[in-house]
């Protein structure tokens, strides 16, 4: 079925489908935007919250090595406050280690200072109250040398000449606090552990400020993931500790380890997004004194799964909205239109003519006054009709009885004249037929009934003219033309004999030997046509208007009474649609008209 065939069907003329289709349109916009904002919102929300939890992973993170990179300055800081101990590493550095032992030796170092750690124990002990530490190494500029600690080993010395190592050059160009260990270090220390970072101090002379080596701290990059234990799997993507040159010095995924970082080139400096293995937030935090970068990394995808959920929840609970919305109105909207549907099948009987329809609805709303004013209109109605119509059905009756009431005493008048002249003239011997024919015409007019058949109307009609035709010793003649099939139509009584009563006062000339009426019916188009046409004097122009006039004039009294009865009656029976017509010519004769339903029935009888 097509889309028109749909809408003229189903919508265009019903009111509460347009309804209810607006307020579908309206209501699932109007929750479809509010759940697309409010999940834009939520999920912003949640994205937020991630990159805030990442964003406290790497202050974290940041403090725990602040807190080591103070922790080495510290360490020196402390040298350089104890002489002694200052003037120890200074000798230690500068001489070869038999002398630097000598030395100590000679220096008697436990009278001078019983609290404070003798030599190169100084840093052993650092080194054991901290285990983030895995190695603490002295480097030697002038000796080329390495003194390496190591957790739970014995300390070594290890020879780093430029001519067997390229340690001396590495060290030489080292200008980073924070960095991976020298590839060249860890082969000379065999530490190959790729999660370590190192902590890198100068170690200058006391006296003269000349740099004599350097302190270098190995921490465990693995203690940091300490750090990120509370967080647990809340955390999303992995963060990075960078050095000036892209080294990893920690990483969270494990995965960048022993390489430089290969999306540098790619991470701002302010918070943002960026393509890296996938479209992701980085968010970055800068230790300027350390010279190292915290780089937090979220994958988009990650942090979506996140509220993943949250975007089916909303839809589920938008759909149950929108559903209940919807539900709720519609069969509220129903209900009003089953009600308004039974309002209108109720009218429509009343308009086929059933007065005794009624609504039944209780309830108080506008719908149930609306029929209760109707059932009320229909009470009022019906009581009308038994006061005013009926009332005029019975002033019709009474009309139409009077005027029959009055027609029948001046038919019997002038019936009696005829027959008193008549039988004054001479005692005829066709006194007898007139007689009889009179006393046929008594026999109808006192009938109660206020319709004929069209047979019986005809025959009353021509005994009515036999009296004439026998006053008039033939001078008249009459013709009645009727199919037989229309004789059991009803007609109204004494329609046709006032009209031959006013042909004979009016229209009959004695002195002519060829007087002729002739009464025709016809049927045409729903109604029986009854002519009666005659030959008689004829109307001139003038009283032909002013008998038509007075047809329909109130006066019941005066000229063309008979007709005006006749033509009242038919409009009293048939309704205002019928009546009597006259057509005449002077000198040529007069034709009258009459009709009546095809129904075979008169209106109000």
């Amino acid at each position: 079925m097509k889309i028109s065939s749909l809408y003229d069907n189903y919508i265009k003329n019903n009111l509460f489908m347009k309804m209810i289709l607006l307020f579908v349109v309206i209501t699932t916009v109007t929750i479809v935007t509010f759940s697309y904002f409010m999940f834009d919102f939520m999920s912003q929300s949640i994205v937020r919250n991630e990159l805030e939890n990442q964003k406290k992973a790497m202050d974290r993170i940041n403090s725990y090595m602040t807190r080591k990179y103070e922790s080495v300055q510290t360490m020196m800081l402390d040298v350089y406050r104890n002489e002694p101990l200052s003037l120890q590493l200074s000798y230690f550095l500068q001489n070869p280690f038999d002398e630097y032992m000598k030395y100590m030796l000679d220096q008697n170092i436990a009278e001078a200072n019983i609290d404070m750690p003798k030599g190169l124990d100084y840093f052993e002990n650092k080194l054991e109250n901290d285990p983030d530490i895995e190695n603490l190494l002295l480097y030697s500029s002038d000796k080329q040398f390495l003194y390496v600690y190591k957790q739970q080993q014995v300390t070594r010395l290890i020879s780093a000449n430029a001519s067997r190592s390229f340690i001396p050059d590495a060290m030489a160009l080292e200008n980073n606090l924070v960095s991976v260990p020298s590839i060249w270090v860890r082969n000379a220390i065999n530490q190959q552990d790729p999660k370590l970072y190192a902590i890198r101090v100068p170690i200058n002379d006391k006296n003269t400020l000349k740099n004599i080596g350097q302190l270098l701290v190995y921490y465990n990059s693995s203690r940091i993931e300490q750090e990120l234990a509370s967080y647990g799997e809340q955390l999303k993507g992995y963060i990075l500790v960078l050095g000036p040159e892209g080294e990893v010095l920690f990483d969270s995924s494990n995965n960048y380890y022993g390489a430089l970082y290969p999306y540098t080139d790619q991470i701002e400096t302010l918070h943002g997004t960026a393509m890296l293995e996938k479209e992701s937030y980085v968010t970055t935090l800068t230790q300027n004194q350390a010279g190292y970068l915290i780089v937090g990394i979220a994958p988009k995808d990650e942090v979506a799964a996140a509220y993943r959920g949250l975007k089916q929840t909303i839809m589920l609970i938008s759909a149950i909205c929108i559903i209940v919305v919807l539900l709720v109105p519609t069969l509220v909207v129903v209900n009003f239109a089953k009600r308004t549907n039974k309002i209108i099948r109720f009218m429509r009987k009343v308009e086929t003519g059933d007065l005794s329809a009624r609504i039944q609805d209780e309830k108080e709303d506008e719908l149930g006054q609306i029929s209760r004013s109707f059932n009320d209109m229909l009470d009022e109605l019906t009581r009308h009709i038994d006061r005013v119509y009926k009332a005029e059905i019975k002033q019709k009756h009474t009309e139409l009885a009077a005027l029959q009431a009055r027609v029948n005493p001046h038919f019997l008048y002038n019936t009696l004249e005829v027959i008193r002249m008549r039988a004054v003239s001479q005692g005829a011997k066709d006194v007898g037929e007139m007689i009889y024919s009179l006393s046929v015409l008594f026999k109808s007019f006192v009938q109660p009934k206020g319709v004929n058949t069209l047979k019986d109307e005809l025959e009353t009609s021509r005994l009515y003219l036999e009296l004439f035709r026998i006053r008039y010793k033939d001078k008249l003649s009459y013709a009645i033309e009727s199919d037989e099939q229309l004789s059991d139509k009803m007609i109204m009584k004494m329609a046709l004999q006032p009209i031959i009563e006013n042909y004979v006062v009016h229209g009959l000339e004695p002195r002519r030997a060829d007087n002729r009426i002739t009464i025709s019916v016809l049927q045409e188009e729903g109604r029986i046509r009854v002519q009666v046409a005659d030959n008689g004097t004829g109307i001139d122009e003038e009283k032909l208007e002013s008998i038509r006039q007075s047809l329909d004039s109130p006066e019941e009294s005066g000229e063309s009474f008979g007709l005006r009865s006749v033509h009242e009656r038919l409009k009293l029976l048939y309704g205002s649609g019928y009546g009597l017509e006259i057509e005449s010519e002077k000198g040529i004769g007069t034709i009258v008209t009459i009709a009546v339903p095809d129904s075979g029935e008169a209106e109000g009888v």
